[in-house]
């Protein structure tokens, strides 16, 4: 009976794949795509820009020679260009991040209310954040001009001589910095608007029972709150800030005297109008070590204030 039993079961094998190995498969298959994009676009160009850095590459002759980390001691050590650069790029971001994060605090607290209109407001405030960059610099170039421009053609009619904005080298990079205010506080805003429509109004309601102002309720309720989204907004902004590109090679060109040469076009100069691809290469390099070191001071204070 047992004998024939045997005949009848078929011989049932192991699988050849556990069902733990089977479901850790099926989740780098799903990861891969994201995983192999990160691998091919972020990874790859970045050890690309490291090698280069330690080069000296021609991009007209076409010749290269490993350096190895000169052209990091002649921009650190030998050119008083990269000190200038760098203090534009640090005033360019002081005066940046602050005002683009109390304008869109201020707007974000303006527009967190329902009332008539105001899917409208947000609409106009957040639409430059959609418009090409280039046509927003040009357009902004036209109306700072000297005294043919729109803005000092306005404060004529009030008796205040504006100066020309982007030819004086005290007024053009507060220029550059306003214009790019105006043009990114609209994604801010949203954040902004977002965190503050996920707080539960049950505790803006039991402070005002307590007899709290608007005042207190926004510094002992409502700011605190949002300290995990202004976290996201400070690095975000301050990133921004140093990678800022099109509004100075467009309204300025890094002018006028240098006064608004920051290290992203400083980059874009040596590596594609004097072809000096090593040497961009490690300028790139230190600026991506700039912005890392400051987002990990960022969130380090974020940490520290929150224990």
């Amino acid at each position: 009976m047992t004998e024939r039993a045997n005949a009848v079961t078929p011989n049932r094998q192991k699988p050849w794949l556990t069902l733990k190995m089977r479901e850790m498969m099926e989740a780098w298959l799903f990861v891969s795509p994201t995983f192999i994009g990160f691998l091919i676009f972020f990874l790859g160009p970045l050890f690309a820009v490291m090698y280069y850095s330690l080069t000296e590459w021609n991009l007209l002759t076409q010749q290269a020679a490993f350096v190895g980390v000169a052209n990091y001691e002649n921009a650190l050590l030998d050119n008083p260009d990269f000190w200038l650069v760098v203090r534009n790029s640090v005033i360019f971001a002081i005066g940046l991040v602050p005002l683009n994060m109390a304008l869109a605090l201020g707007l974000a607290l303006a527009l967190s209310r329902p009332f008539f209109g105001v899917v409208f407001f947000r609409t106009v405030f957040f639409a430059p954040v959609i418009t090409s960059a280039i046509a927003w610099a040009i357009v902004w170039k036209f109306l700072l001009q000297g005294e043919g421009g729109f803005i000092n053609q306005i404060l004529a009619t009030v008796g205040v001589t504006g100066p020309n904005w982007l030819r004086e080298p005290n007024w053009a990079m507060a220029a550059v910095i306003v214009t790019r205010v105006i043009k990114m506080v609209g994604l801010n805003m949203i954040l902004y608007l977002a965190a503050l429509q996920a707080i539960p109004r049950d505790y803006e309601d039991a402070a005002r029972l307590e007899g709290a102002s608007r005042r207190q309720i926004f510094a002992m309720v409502t700011w605190p709150l949002l300290a995990p989204t202004t976290l996201v907004i400070m690095v975000i902004t301050t990133i921004g800030s140093f990678k800022v590109f099109d509004h100075i090679y467009q309204m300025t060109g890094g002018g006028p005297e240098n006064g608004t040469l920051v290290l992203a076009f400083y980059i874009y100069q040596q590596g594609f109008k004097f072809f000096n691809i090593g040497y961009a290469s490690a300028l790139a390099m230190i600026m991506f070590v700039i912005v890392m070191a400051l987002t990990l001071v960022q969130v380090m204070l974020r940490r520290k204030g929150a224990q």
